[in-house]
């Protein structure tokens, strides 16, 4: 069976074509049906199911339009800077297509199998490249991650754990509430018998800026299942991500 995001009519041609009787910001006419259907769309949500291809592409370029108003207020001359003339629009770009794609772009289609030898032991997975931003200052976020599984009735590929993963950090966050959404999705789509999620990342709105600390991580866990009531099946969990590499990640 093939788990993706259910995609609403409000997302293909069958939208009201009032929506675009005249000229507005493609933001507005988005922001107005995701109101309409009470949908929420805060930094780390995603609102993919509710924008398609061409609006993306108009997106990008009203992004693009806005980022060169903020660099005309930044008294940088784009006009004459070699440097920074396509700037605006290879950051527009960037937003929408790659480090915030988890926002614009649908979930990765996810295939589960049956777990045919009834396999229950723990395996692990990491370290898992984690790259977001910090919703506060939309600086860096960057680190590794493990996940543990207890299989139950199905299973997945294991590729498909560092998708799911980039998927969801491809968006503005907080470390902790990321964490909380990769084990809901993976979650929600085996069920699995016990489940540990752990990410350790640096942020940059520490060592950029503010307190400039270059050393300081944070790290958080989910765990669920076998791994919240059995204090052995936690242990070998991490015991696990030690050997290979949790401790190595400084």
């Amino acid at each position: 069976m093939t788990i993706s995001p259910h995609r609403p009519s409000t997302a293909s041609s069958d939208r009201d074509p009032k929506e675009y009787s005249y000229k507005r910001p493609i933001s507005q006419i988005i922001r107005e049906r995701l109101d309409r259907e009470n949908i929420p769309y805060l930094a780390n949500d995603s609102i993919a199911e509710y924008i398609n291809a061409s609006e993306r592409e108009q997106l990008k370029q009203e992004i693009e339009e806005k980022l060169q108003s903020l660099f005309d207020s930044m008294i940088i001359d784009t006009s004459n800077d070699h440097n920074t003339r396509e700037t605006a629009h290879r950051v527009a770009k960037m937003y929408v297509d790659e480090v915030f794609k988890g926002r614009y772009h649908p979930m990765p289609k996810v295939t589960d199998f049956p777990n045919a030898k009834e396999l229950d032991e723990i395996y692990t997975l990491g370290p898992i490249t984690v790259r977001s931003a910090c919703s506060h200052h939309f600086v860096p976020i960057v680190g590794h991650a493990w996940v543990g599984i207890i299989p139950s009735d199905r299973v997945i590929g294991i590729s498909k754990f560092n998708r799911i993963v980039d998927w969801v950090l491809s968006r503005p966050h907080i470390q902790e509430e990321a964490a909380v959404m990769v084990a809901d999705i993976i979650e929600k789509l085996i069920q699995p018998k016990g489940l540990a999620f752990v990410i350790k990342a640096q942020h940059m709105c520490m060592s950029w800026r503010g307190v400039k600390e270059p050393e300081t991580k944070m790290i958080n866990s989910i765990v669920r299942g076998a791994f919240r009531s059995d204090p052995h099946a936690k242990k070998e969990f991490f015991d696990l991500i030690r050997a290979h590499g949790f401790n190595d990640h400084r």
